[in-house]
């Protein structure tokens, strides 16, 4: 895995001229600011939206997975219509894009299944020893025993499936446990439980260069008050979350280098999946370090963690969409044997 001599990949011309390309988000029209349930979500996508435009190729731009139930007037397919209101929805526009035999950015429905899926991404890094903290799952449909899950003061519940923390909440005893999981499952979700563990979240973005897999400078979500717990209104800026917590680049040398190991062998499992962010939870007293989740095909919004971090790594947030775009196009267009367009 790359970590150093990043340089961002300009799309050929050759791909520019010849293809066209579809973009597929649920603010992918939006012209508007923070939207009401959504918050910046919308930002981003509209964001995104602006700079593909102006990559000087053919742009065809949807929010509906029904661009897709017949061959649209596209070649390759940007897929940002992630969370479409229905379980297990991240995995519908690549399984509408294998149907037609489009090319798309991003990972095969399978991989982002099993990245999605927390519990499943959890037995993946216990069998290679990487540490996550203890964890039960409730699929829902079937029987709620919370006696099964770890003995803990606080436990986080959250939907299996979720992104932004939707659905996240707290319990402080095995009544409130089962109330919560009940909770998740009214939601249509399987529900996760873990042990809170205290802490910040350190994000390592990884993105494709020169056809390798390449981290991005980690970022840090230092939380004022390590007890906290991140809302999803607070990660899409609906309410006020300025002095909870700050987003930084991490320069812990000793705590970097294992987290590099640990998403080292990480992506290897998921590759090719073009971009992903992996999180773990530090507790910096201890020096402990636990995987939270991949999130694969995540937010690339400039304010967020990829773009900070593509800025302090000398990108520009035009240079981050068109990397992302162009490499994914690279590999399945021209091949792994081309670096005439590096």
């Amino acid at each position: 895995m790359r970590t150093t001599d990043l340089s961002p990949t300009k799309l050929p011309d050759r791909l520019r001229d010849t293809q066209r390309l579809l973009f597929v988000a649920k603010h992918a029209k939006w012209t508007g600011g923070l939207h009401s349930e959504d918050g910046n979500h919308a930002l981003y996508h509209r964001e995104t939206r602006e700079i593909l435009e102006r990559l000087g190729m053919p742009i065809v731009i949807a929010d509906t997975y029904a661009e897709l139930f017949a061959r649209p007037d596209a070649d390759f397919v940007f897929p940002l219509l992630n969370r479409g209101g229905f379980f297990n929805s991240e995995m519908l526009l690549p399984l509408l894009c294998n149907r037609l035999g489009l090319p798309y950015v991003g990972a095969s429905p399978i991989v982002r299944g099993l990245s999605d899926d927390k519990h499943l991404t959890k037995l993946e890094a216990a069998a290679r020893g990487i540490p996550t903290a203890p964890w039960t799952v409730f699929r829902r449909g079937a029987p709620v025993d919370v006696s099964r899950c770890p003995p803990a003061r606080r436990w986080v519940i959250k939907p299996n499936n979720s992104s932004a923390s939707w659905g996240l909440r707290d319990a402080h005893s095995r009544v409130e446990l089962a109330q919560a999981v009940e909770g998740v499952h009214a939601l249509d979700h399987d529900a996760i439980v873990e042990p809170f563990v205290e802490g910040s979240d350190v994000e390592v973005p990884v993105i494709t260069c020169r056809g390798e897999p390449a981290m991005l400078p980690m970022m840090i979500f230092e939380q004022a008050d390590p007890s906290h717990l991140r809302t999803y209104q607070e990660k899409r800026d609906l309410v006020d979350r300025s002095q909870k917590y700050s987003l930084k680049l991490f320069d812990d040398p000793e705590i970097s280098a294992r987290l590099t190991e640990y998403t080292r062998e990480l992506a290897e499992i998921f590759r090719p999946f073009d971009y992903g962010r992996f999180e773990f939870r530090v507790d910096f007293s201890t020096g402990e370090i636990r995987l939270l989740e991949i999130n694969l095909n995540c937010n690339l919004w400039s304010e967020k963690v990829f773009g900070r971090a593509a800025v302090a790594a000398g990108f520009t947030q035009a240079d981050l969409i068109e990397t992302i775009v162009a490499e994914s196009m690279i590999r399945q267009l021209v091949g792994f044997a081309r670096r005439d367009a590096a």
